[in-house]
């Protein structure tokens, strides 16, 4: 009999293998042809950006474990070997998308990146030039000898390795040199139009082939022979013991000066460099053959995004999305009035992040708010947010930052955040030792006549007004006291490491989320049992933690019909006979990255919505603190549900199907969903129409 508390390994779907395979439904929007081309070419360059942290991230313990170090399962040389085979078999499809279909058609728009041999004369003469007074005087390249080893290569910078012939100016015959390129140079440079081919086309050229076509000059007296560009992509988590250090911010800062030297984990290659060479660096940096990725065209895609901010064809770009002011704002009148009658809901990026702003903006220059407080995970370098912050401490305010240090990537943007806010007398502190703070909220504490009352943020995604215009998130503000009473003890928790009493509303992450999540499942298998309709339709970025995939397996055998609108990785096998055929499971892939987090309840007629920081991930669950809350109100419940739910259920453009055996399949609805309002066959489309200004 069937263990319904476990699932079978037939089930599951292999973590990594599932994120790998996300990028697959990612680049099938470059292929596209009804895309726009710079478009096309923006999410080839997110895929590349998304391997580079693939491997940045999770390639360590597969390799090492290639390698015979002893790790921790699941990791193995054949997982390893599997990863690899995934891996190349995505890269080759990038490079024939790049090649074949994506710069011809630039071309075919009068847009050329010209190598070499496609330059003219007057090209060529313009291109010396530049090299000569732009890129040599920065390059030293090293011939390697016992007096001269092989130098720190940065992660994933540009390099050259080039075998030499005859002999040196001491008669020795040292035949391999290193050149490396220096990250303040541009990865393309623009050909004026003098020798482009005048004002209606656009030349550019890499700088990897600048530096190619005049390689042999870094060398005179030496025959040139072999070269290729290479680039080496390093393991580059920070690993801090919190427990051991006594200042978190001055460790990390100490860390990341590490980060660009760690462990090799893959290494790319033109795919002409030859094996005397490519050999020579597999050696160099301790990889095995399976790590070498060869490479038809610039061993870095990433920077082909500088492409799309050097051409000024709107026609090439999609059209830019302007958020509608949120409609359950009134411009004009005061944010905090309009909350003593009513929470508001923000659907971003089809309404405005300029409605969080101005909440923000109103809590600072008002004299009656007496503290702000705030959850900063990433904001961006440049943030008219943490600027609004930075004046109401100015203003007189009590700000109180929790800033996450730990932030994948943007550590050194957060601790210069952290300096400045306290360099101001902001309250910075930096969560709790052991996690990582992901919960979104604001709240601000105002004066009203003889009392205190406050007034909250909550989001399902980051305070980044960049972000914001490109990602699918709900944000929600809220008078409601005991949601605003809550949110004032997880602050006071993550400041004073109090012990945290019992919430009315939130559910917290490491402490009951988790726990309410499988009982709110349980509950359904529950009354499905019994005979009762069970609904569960949950949306979210991932879908990795095993309790969780426990549960949901046994309310789908309990009869509960599940849909799971998954963007990223997920374990579940959907659709296994015998087990999961209750569990459809499906990944939208649109326009916008979609990132908001909704999970849905009903039996019989009666139904829960919660919103949250948190997907259903072991890492959002254990090792961070994560918030998911309730949509109270009945009107904005069901707009959630109309918006947010049946569109992405109907979606027969943007979203893939899971199969059983992990396959995803473009184009497929889910069956016996409630029929949408609007009739797109693309959930994002519906919403632009839904928000545009003629509706």
């Amino acid at each position: 009999m069937q263990n319904k508390d476990k699932p079978t390994s037939v089930t599951l779907i292999d973590r990594d293998l599932s994120i790998l395979q996300f990028n697959h439904r990612v680049l099938d929007w470059a292929r596209r042809p009804e895309v726009p081309m710079l478009e096309r070419l923006r999410f080839l360059c997110i895929v590349s950006s998304n391997l580079d942290e693939f491997f940045e991230v999770r390639a360590g313990s597969h390799l090492a474990a290639a390698l015979g170090h002893e790790v921790k399962a699941p990791f193995s040389q054949a997982s390893f070997l599997g990863l690899a085979d995934q891996a190349h078999a995505l890269v080759k499809i990038q490079y024939e998308l790049f090649n074949n279909a994506i710069m011809p058609a630039l071309a075919s728009a009068n847009i050329h990146v010209l190598s070499h041999n496609e330059r003219n004369t007057a090209q060529r003469r313009w291109v010396k030039q530049y090299f000569e007074q732009q890129v040599r005087p920065l390059l030293t390249p090293i011939a390697l000898d016992p007096a001269h080893p092989f130098p720190s290569v940065a992660n994933k910078s540009l390099n050259f390795i080039v075998r030499l012939e005859g002999r040196d100016a001491f008669g020795r015959e040292n035949e391999v040199a290193i050149v490396k390129v220096p990250r303040v140079l541009p990865r393309l440079i623009r050909l004026p139009d003098n020798v482009s081919g005048g004002k209606r086309s656009m030349a550019l050229v890499s700088l990897s082939s600048v530096i190619r076509a005049h390689l042999d000059g870094l060398f005179p007296g030496r025959g040139m022979g072999e070269f290729s560009q290479f680039r080496v992509t390093r393991h580059s988590d920070l690993a801090v013991d919190e427990e051991e250090v006594r200042n978190l911010r001055t460790a990390l800062r100490q860390g990341l000066q590490h980060r660009h030297y760690g462990q090799a984990v893959r290494l790319e290659v033109s795919s002409g460099c030859s094996e005397f060479l490519s050999g020579f660096l597999l050696r160099e940096f301790a990889l095995p053959n399976q790590a070498l990725y060869r490479v038809h065209g610039p061993v870095n895609l990433v920077r082909f995004n500088q492409l799309i901010d050097l051409v000024a064809s709107p026609q090439l770009l999609f059209a830019p999305m302007a958020g509608a002011w949120p409609r359950e704002l009134k411009s004009g009148l005061s944010i905090f009035s309009q909350l003593q009658h009513k929470d508001v809901l923000i659907h971003q990026p089809f309404e405005s992040f300029q409605g969080v702003l101005e909440f923000l903006r109103e809590a600072v220059h008002d004299p009656q708010v007496l503290a702000i407080r705030m959850t900063i995970y990433r904001t961006g370098a440049h943030s008219e947010l943490m600027d609004l912050l930075g004046e109401a401490v100015r203003n007189g305010k009590e700000v109180t930052a929790v800033l996450e240090l730990k932030a994948r990537f943007d550590e050194e943007t957060n601790i210069n955040w952290a300096d400045s806010l306290e360099a101001i007398g902001a309250q910075v502190v930096y969560g709790v030792v052991g996690l990582k703070t992901h919960a979104k909220m604001l709240l601000v504490t105002r004066r009203e006549g003889k009392l205190l009352k406050r007034y909250g943020h909550l989001s399902t995604g980051n305070y980044n007004i960049k972000s914001a215009k490109m990602y699918t998130d709900l944000s929600m503000l809220t008078a409601n006291p005991q949601l605003t009473a809550d949110m004032d003890a997880v602050f006071v928790h993550l400041a004073g490491q109090s012990k945290l009493p019992r919430l009315k509303h939130l559910w917290l992450a490491p402490f009951d989320l988790q726990n309410r999540l499988v009982k709110k499942i349980a509950a359904l298998a529950a009354a499905a049992a019994s005979g009762q309709k069970a609904r569960l339709v949950a949306k979210m970025n991932a879908l990795t933690d095993e309790r969780l995939i426990h549960a949901l397996v046994a309310a789908g055998q309990s009869g509960v019909r599940i849909d799971l609108i998954v963007r990223g990785a997920c374990m579940l096998a959907p659709q296994v006979p015998g087990l999961t055929d209750n569990i459809r499971v499906r990944s939208v892939i649109g326009q916008f990255l979609e990132h908001s987090r909704i999970f849905y309840f009903a039996v019989d007629e009666t139904e829960e919505v919660y919103l949250s920081s948190a997907d259903w991930m072991s890492r959002n669950m254990i090792r961070r603190i994560e918030l998911a809350w309730p949509v109270l109100d009945p009107v904005m419940r069901q707009r959630v549900v109309d918006e947010c739910l049946i569109p992405y259920l109907h979606d027969t453009k943007e979203a893939w199907s899971l199969a059983a055996d992990g396959s995803y399949t473009r184009g497929l609805q889910a069956p016996d969903a409630p029929k949408p309002k609007r009739g797109a066959s693309s959930a994002q489309d519906a919403l632009r129409q839904l928000y545009s200004p003629q509706t």
